[in-house]
């Protein structure tokens, strides 16, 4: 684990394939699968399978109901996939979001080495989401990648 002013880093050796792992990731269906805060809900729209470019929006809930929507903004297949979020509401989204959640996937002898990052360098407020949510963040992404790995090698 590693963490910078406006990063947070956790990895995991996965003793699956990279490919396996960025299927995974890039079906935005399955985020509810993963998620180890218990905070996604539901796709309600955008693309089946992402790339580039593309956009999908969630429900989520953490104490009150909201929705996220996520522009990706980087997309190696089988290497590297990223997500920036915002409210689709412009007026909540003008005072927060921004954060931007990537894996990075490296081959490595047996299986892969998944690296998540929550990255909020182009995130509103972020002094303050610093402050509040650093340590759940990192807790709850140790166990997205604890899900991960229950599901790709299952």
């Amino acid at each position: 684990m590693t963490s910078t002013k406006n990063v947070e880093t956790v990895e995991r050796f996965i003793a699956a394939p990279p490919a396996a792992i960025f299927d995974l990731l890039a079906d935005p269906s399955r985020h509810r699968d993963i998620d180890g805060s218990g905070t996604v809900r539901e796709r309600v729209a955008g693309s089946e399978r992402m790339a580039l470019g593309s956009r999908f929006q969630v429900n989520m809930k953490r104490g009150v109901a909201y929705s996220m929507e996520s522009t990706i903004i980087e997309f190696v297949t089988d290497r590297r996939i990223a997500w920036q979020s915002r409210s689709p509401n412009k007026v909540i989204s003008s005072f927060g979001g921004g954060r931007i959640w990537r894996y990075e996937l490296e081959s490595v002898d047996g299986g892969t080495l998944v690296r998540e990052s929550w990255d909020i360098s182009q995130e509103r407020g972020a002094r303050m989401l610093v402050r509040l949510l650093r340590k759940s963040t990192r807790e709850a992404m140790i166990q997205t990648l604890a899900r991960i790995e229950e599901i790709v090698t299952a």
